[in-house]
Order: structure tokens, then sequence, then C-alpha cells
């Protein structure tokens, strides 16, 4: 399988889906989101702190490795970030399940062939629980622990060489998710979305959204 910085030279060869996306300027805790991808902008509406997201029925991100046709249909709101700092992008986020693969989702992402998934989803037994898909050509796909809340804290952090993502029921304790190394460019791109693959549709909640130029200090522990 090709790496990022492959990848990131064939996408440079033709304009990047990212550029193709709706320009926006939609504004919640200090963050401003000015790129929706999948018609995002049109699906979203501000009330003080909460940032209330609908999917459409039947939208997913999802490159199957084994060869049926990719998914890059879930809207997805995102601001750019200078990953050339260290970052940590922060949201309680709250789904209304109610099919297999609802979720509400955080996003790292380049283009269709390139970004990463950080989801609190609905599982084939109808548990809520983390979820992470890593897009390289090709998506995998990771259940991690369940989670009864319905609400969880979500958080990606940088420090610049490594990403760290994690989970938290209470904002204070955190539990590790995924770590691995920081080979997205300069130029990348944070954001939100909602999901509902064979569903009808779905409603999400995210609020205490936070987005700043600073990293975590323990990776392990995520605090």
């Amino acid at each position: 399988m090709s790496n990022c910085n492959e990848i990131l030279k064939e996408s440079s060869k033709t304009t990047p889906e990212i550029t193709k996306g709706e320009n926006c300027s939609i504004k919640v805790s200090g963050i401003e989101f000015t790129k929706s991808l999948n018609g995002a902008k049109t699906l979203v509406t501000v009330d003080g702190d909460k940032l209330i997201f609908k999917s459409n029925a039947k939208c997913d991100n999802f490159n199957d490795p084994t060869g049926k046709p990719s998914k890059n249909t879930a809207p997805v709101l995102l601001t750019e970030i200078d990953n050339t700092k260290p970052f940590t992008f922060t949201a309680k986020i709250t789904p209304t399940f109610t099919d297999t693969y609802d979720a509400g989702a955080m996003f790292i992402y380049l283009n269709p062939q390139l970004w990463f998934k950080f989801a609190f989803e609905r599982d084939e037994r109808m548990k809520t629980r983390i979820v992470t898909v890593r897009t390289i050509e090709t998506s995998d796909d990771n259940n991690h622990d369940a989670v009864d809340n319905a609400g969880v804290y979500m958080k990606i952090s940088s420090n610049v060489k490594t990403i760290g993502f994690y989970y938290s029921l209470d904002k204070e304790k955190w539990q590790l998710v995924r770590l691995f190394k920081n080979d997205y460019p300069a130029e990348s791109w944070v954001g939100l979305s909602s999901q509902s693959p064979i569903g009808n549709g779905i409603s999400v909640i995210f609020e205490e959204c936070s987005l700043t130029q600073s990293s975590i200090n323990d990776f392990r522990m995520g605090i």
C-alpha cells in the first residue's frame, strides 16, 4: 500500500477534492468551519455553543478494501489547520442513534484517498462504541470500546510528530484509542461529520468544541 506522502504526490497532480468543497462560514465555540463537503453547510444549525448536524439517508465515507465502490457521501464540515504546529481538537458528541452504523464523527481530511475518521457509532449488535477508520487509498475499520453514555468526549491531539486519538466520559480521565506518526502535510484540515450508512438519517449534537494550537503532554494518558 502507498504511504501518505505518495498519495499526497498523486493528489497534487489533479485538483484535490478538498478544493472542490463549497466555501462556508459556520462558527461555534470560537471555531470557524470554512469548507463544506457533500452539502454539510445545509445540514447544520448552531444553537449557542451547540452545533446540531443532521445527515442524509444512506450516507457514509468508506473506501472498501475489498474493491467495492468507495462511498464518499457523508457531509463533513472542515477547518484548516497548520500541521507544522501542535494542535488539539476536542468535542462532546451525542448522536441520535437509530440504525446500524449511525454515527457522529471527527475527521482529519485531505482528499477522498487520504483521511481519518474518529467516530461514536452504533455497531451490528446495537452497541454504541468508539470506532476509527484510517484511509490511505483504502479504509481500515477498527471497533474499540463500547460506551453506554448518550454522549462522549472525543479528542485528537498532535505534537507535530505524533497524533493521538482519545475519548472520555467526564473530560477528565482519557482513554487512548490510537497513536501513530503524523505524516499529514502542513496544510491539513480537521472537522465534524454525521453519517447514516444504511438508515434514513440522524442528528448529532456537537458541543464544548475546542481547537487549540497546543498538544497534550502525555500521549499515553491523553492529558
